[in-house]
């Protein structure tokens, strides 16, 4: 993975780890400047970090290389933890997180990947990440670049949109192995799935594994898991009001 030579001491002190959180807490403070997040937010933090601090071949000075790996934020309504993140590991300027959401500000409410450095799509009604992400894994596969990986993070209750079955089955046939999907599974789904969320992924020819949410252990070694020709899941279980 490509690493920055440097990053400024700003950011370095932004994402000192206080009282036993997550070294992003500090920023994702910046974001809720006083307001309140629901499990949405929380749910996915654990998530975030480790993919960006482990796992994904990106950083601000390659964020336009084509062989980068791809993140997908489908959960786009959550996307408070993912600016925190993507401040701490110099994607944007921690001072951006202290309007998020305001006139001026570049950081709406849903990401914008024509206004936000890093970002790879702009996000809206829940459900459409997935056939997204199966698209820009099968466009890699189509120009020959065989080293990126897709990474898309959906919750549990976007599976209850019918658009991700017809993306599940096409990615199980198509043998897409350079895509990766995180599903954050918080209880929140209205439908549900006989036998639990991998199993709706496993019938069409996925790989999977379910983890704890919070482990970053578990997690790193659940979203390294993936060989083969064949997509990968990954669910990650959070108690719906735990926080990180």
């Amino acid at each position: 993975m490509t690493t920055l030579a440097t990053t400024t001491a700003r950011i370095a002190e932004a994402a000192t780890p206080l009282d036993g959180r997550l070294p992003v807490a500090p920023l994702l403070e910046r974001v809720r400047a006083g307001r309140e997040f629901g499990p949405n937010v929380y749910s996915t933090v654990d998530v975030l970090w480790v993919l960006y601090d482990r796992i994904l071949r990106v950083t601000p000075a390659t964020a336009d290389h084509p062989d980068r790996d791809r993140f997908l934020l489908s959960k786009g309504h959550a996307v408070a933890g993912y600016y925190a993140v993507l401040a701490a590991k110099g994607f944007v300027p921690p001072d951006w997180l202290d309007d998020q959401g305001g006139p001026e500000s570049r950081l709406g409410d849903h990401p914008d990947r024509t206004l936000v450095p890093g970002v790879e799509i702009g996000s809206g009604s829940l459900g459409h990440g997935l056939g997204l992400a199966v698209g820009s894994a099968l466009g890699l596969r189509a120009q020959g670049l065989l080293e990126p990986r897709v990474y898309v993070l959906l919750g549990d209750a976007e599976l209850d949109e019918g658009s991700n079955h017809e993306a599940i089955a096409y990615a199980g046939t198509a043998g897409l192995g350079n895509l990766t999907a995180i599903v954050v599974d918080n209880s929140s789904a209205t439908h549900g799935w006989p036998g639990g969320v991998a199993n709706r992924f496993t019938v069409n020819g996925w790989t999977a594994a379910t983890v704890d949410g919070r482990d970053h252990a578990a997690l790193h070694t659940a979203l390294t898991g993936h060989h083969g020709h064949r997509p990968h899941l990954v669910v990650a279980v959070v108690e719906s009001g735990e926080q990180p």
